[in-house]
């Protein structure tokens, strides 16, 4: 089975951070870590089966076939494949107004 590398850009760091300190302040320590502990599981994941995530509905809808996500609702991640290579772009919170965000992020 061919294992592709994942990295992850400062971009998803960042988002990683917010949603930290977003979890932090809302909820407690505990979830924080297991919230956190899941997304970085599918991330790893994604070094056997990046081709299993889905096109996110706000660019497929415009036709933008280029990326994909895979979930732990409600977080996001979204990433893009390019040879063998994952390259994690954003790990959002799905209860955001995706479709700006992704429009800022993916298309500039």
């Amino acid at each position: 089975m061919k294992r592709y590398k994942v990295r992850i850009t400062i971009d998803a760091e960042e988002d990683l951070i917010d949603l930290y300190e977003y979890i932090a302040k809302k909820d407690c320590v505990k979830n924080v870590d297991y919230v956190l502990s899941e997304i970085e599981k599918l991330i790893i994941s994604l070094d056997e089966n990046p081709l299993g995530g889905h096109p996110p509905p706000e660019l497929d809808e415009k036709g933008i076939k280029d990326y994909k996500e895979v979930l732990f609702k409600p977080y996001r991640i979204i990433y893009e494949v390019l040879r063998s290579e994952v390259v994690i772009l954003c790990c959002l919170d799905g209860r955001r107004d995706m479709q700006s965000l992704l429009e800022r992020r993916m298309l500039r």
